[in-house]
């Protein structure tokens, strides 16, 4: 999968082919079928290889105090992994269950169910969290303004900043503290959660 990975990494989906793969390997495309059946099938297999270049994760021993550290270490690496490889972000509607996605849910659950978390409660941290990291990955990947265009953007609000006030005076266009702000939204997300699940 490591040739694969780095197919995608220099070339994108659009530029991965069972052919083009099987020169970088020194094989022939009919080998390949050996033992994947469809390039969506080596796209699978890509996904889940570069889940494996995070942390190892074990099962979630985090008791009350620790359980929000645990999930935001989890889901920083997890995104910044992704972005290493823009193309995985176009593609994560893929239903792929590899075991490196899998370690990292099964992770994921361990440590809500720590503070209490169960059934529907439980199934709606998962998801809240898991779209919450996608949802920030895709949008990050998929931003592609420079600086330049970033400032003529924002001078256009601030032109415009009798409809658009809020957005003129907090520098809408300006901000890209992307990082920080995926951290900080988190903890909103996981403050959200905490809240739900004492009621």
């Amino acid at each position: 999968m490591e040739e694969a990975v780095a197919l995608l990494d220099e070339e994108g989906i659009d530029g991965l082919t069972m052919r083009r793969l099987a020169e970088r390997i020194g094989s022939g495309v009919t080998t390949l079928y050996w033992h994947v059946d469809t390039k969506d099938d080596v796209v699978d297999l890509a996904l889940d290889a570069i889940l494996g270049e995070l942390p190892p994760v074990r099962p979630a021993d985090t008791g009350d105090t620790e359980w929000r550290a645990a999930i935001v270490a989890l889901l920083v690496d997890w995104r910044t992994t992704m972005l290493r490889h823009p193309w995985s972000a176009a593609l994560l509607q893929r239903p792929t269950l590899g075991p490196n996605l899998l370690a990292r849910m099964e992770f994921l659950q361990a440590t809500l169910v720590r503070p209490g978390f169960t059934g529907t409660h439980l199934h709606a941290a998962t998801w809240t969290l898991y779209d919450y990291l996608m949802g920030a990955t895709v949008a990050r990947a998929s931003f592609q303004m420079s600086d330049e265009d970033r400032e003529t953007a924002q001078q256009r609000l601030r032109d415009r900043s009798d409809e658009y006030p809020t957005l003129s005076a907090n520098e809408y266009m300006l901000e890209d503290d992307w990082d920080g702000t995926f951290v900080t939204g988190l903890g909103y997300v996981l403050d959200g959660i905490a809240a739900a699940e004492k009621r």
